[in-house]
């Protein structure tokens, strides 16, 4: 359960080249695929008893699907609501990764970090596109 934005993350970057689009360049999407592969496999990064997990946040037992973390509910919700507020129906992947980027205590953000993305510029880059749609 503790890695579930980071599965997200890796599943936007390889499924959607919008998402890819979003980064600065291919060495940058390069670098993140590399540290997420090295997770996959089990090498790499640390990945146990960080805040997904920890009951540093607040556990969320309503409307939450079965096995996914705090974060990754949120997640979800927060790309709900950057697409209603330009008026869409269904959030997009690059909605989903802006929620993902918006907290900045998920797995994902951390891997984000340790992939060297500056995730305050890559959550401006989002917001610029999130207003050019509206």
């Amino acid at each position: 359960m503790n890695e579930i934005t980071a599965h997200l993350l890796h599943g936007l970057l390889e499924s959607d080249p919008s998402v890819r689009a979003a980064f600065e360049g291919g060495p940058q999407v390069a670098r993140l695929l590399g540290y997420l592969v090295q997770r996959s496999i089990g090498y790499g990064l640390q990945w146990h008893g960080t805040v997904e997990d920890s009951g540093a946040v607040p556990v969320v037992t309503e409307g939450v699907v079965p096995g996914w973390s705090p974060a990754a509910a949120a997640a979800l919700d927060g790309a709900l609501d950057r697409a209603h507020a330009r008026y869409a129906t269904h959030a997009t992947c690059l909605d989903l990764l802006a929620a993902l980027v918006d907290d900045p205590e998920s797995r994902a953000v951390e891997v984000l970090r340790r992939a060297s993305v500056d995730t305050v510029r890559l959550a401006a880059r989002l917001d610029g596109e999130r207003s050019g749609q509206e």
